[in-house]
């Protein structure tokens, strides 16, 4: 599974692909391994992943009797490879069913320039997910997943409206920044004014913003606190820059997770609940996340080109 999700990220890399085909010659279990990888693959509905011919050959080598008894680690490995699968299977749904939801999607470290039908643009940010429907007599998107900059054209006859996990933004024309996490959402305004509106169990919060003012949202309680932005750190992940102000180590990383090839681990729980406020460097995730947590005696440890654990120790 590690080699299927390598290939789908980069197709093109022939480095990748020289060592995945050294790694597929190398053993029949290998070829074993990887026949129900794909299929595994095929049944979460995925698209045909790169090298899916190889699992017709693994499969008709698979059927060939062997001469040699059967080892009786080789049940075990298999159990363990379905049960490893099915937890990827299981881990990749939520992602699946984002993009059959979204009408834009970008990949991790990769943004995206959109022009609407209205003449509107939106920079869509690193792992993030868009849905449009702007019709004739409305003007609605939805932010499924990530970050996004939107620069709104004036339509007093269509208000603009934004939907991000419950959070509300509503516009005629103006230039601002949504972001969206597990925790917590923010609007930071760049121009004209906004109204931020959060229907939340306790009951709906609304707030208007003046450019250079930004509004921070928790999802557990519904809290809104609105501060004061500089301009340049509006959006500033446009330049490479990760902006946050009094948040929590969790949440920061969640926003680095989005520019990072490898996986993010953070299992102190007393380690991501610390709060910072600063300006990180998205082009060297690495060195922002040391930056991160080394404030508290974090450290980051790479357990894996694929792997990176958050700790104290």
């Amino acid at each position: 599974m590690d080699w299927l999700l390598r290939l789908r990220d980069a197709p093109a890399d022939p480095n990748i692909a020289g060592a995945f085909d050294n790694w597929l010659r190398a053993s029949a279990d290998h070829r074993k391994a990887w026949a129900l990888a794909v299929k595994t693959w095929q049944v979460m509905g995925q698209v045909p992943p790169a090298y899916e011919h190889v699992w017709g050959e693994a499969h008709e080598d698979a059927r060939k009797p062997h001469r040699r008894a059967r080892k009786p680690w080789r049940g075990v490995a298999v159990i363990t490879l379905a049960a490893a699968a099915c937890v990827v299977a299981f881990l990749a749904y939520p992602t699946i069913l984002l993009r059959l939801q979204a009408d834009y999607v970008t990949a991790k470290a990769t943004t995206r320039t959109i022009t609407l039908s209205d003449g509107s643009t939106v920079e869509l940010g690193a792992n993030s997910a868009l849905k449009a429907d702007l019709s004739e007599g409305r003007r609605r998107v939805t932010l499924l997943t990530g970050e996004a900059f939107f620069d709104v054209t004036h339509d007093p006859s269509r208000p603009f409206m934004v939907d991000a996990g419950g959070m509300e933004v509503s516009v005629l024309g103006t230039a601002f920044n949504v972001r969206m996490s597990s925790s917590d959402m923010s609007v930071e305004l760049a121009r004209g004014a906004v109204s931020v509106f959060y229907d939340q169990p306790g009951g709906p919060s609304d707030m208007r913003l003046a450019p250079g003012e930004m509004v921070e949202v928790d999802r557990a309680s519904g809290g809104m606190v609105k501060s004061h932005i500089a301009p340049e750190d509006i959006a500033a992940w446009r330049g490479g820059r990760l902006f946050v102000n009094d948040a929590t180590i969790g949440s920061v990383v969640e926003q680095i997770q989005r520019y990072h090839p490898a996986w993010i681990s953070i299992p102190d729980g007393t380690l991501a609940g610390h709060r910072v406020t600063g300006l990180y460097d998205l082009r060297d995730p690495d060195r922002a996340l040391r930056a991160l947590v080394q404030p508290y005696g974090g450290t980051v440890r790479e357990i894996s080109p694929y792997v990176r654990v958050l700790s104290r120790y």
